[in-house]
């Protein structure tokens, strides 16, 4: 998947939180959103905020369908409340989604 048929993805699906995303799909959006948090900082100092406001959905979307691509359910976002639990999330969120058809 090349970088903008991810971010298309990811915008056309911003609030489904169902079906499966591929790794490549996960972290051209991850790049996408710190691109833009980046562009948007420079710009104004608002500009994060509405810039997070607009994408934090599209990316808890995302992370969510990448953790179903592993074979885990989305709920596992919540370990990044917990000290050193988002570790854990970017290893799952790094390996190789599962070949099978899963639970999700």
């Amino acid at each position: 998947m090349t970088f903008f048929d991810a971010v298309a993805t990811c915008l056309k699906k911003f609030a489904t939180f169902s079906g499966r995303a591929s790794r490549s799909e996960y972290w051209w959006f991850v790049l996408f959103f710190t691109l833009i948090l980046t562009a948007s900082a420079l710009v104004h100092e608002w500009g994060v905020l509405v810039a997070l406001a607009v994408l934090l959905l599209p990316l808890t979307a995302a992370a969510t369908r990448r953790l179903h691509d592993t074979g885990r359910s989305g709920w596992f976002q919540l370990l990044n409340l917990v000290p050193l639990g988002n570790l854990y999330v970017l290893y799952l969120q790094v390996q190789q989604g599962s070949p099978i058809n899963n639970r999700f």
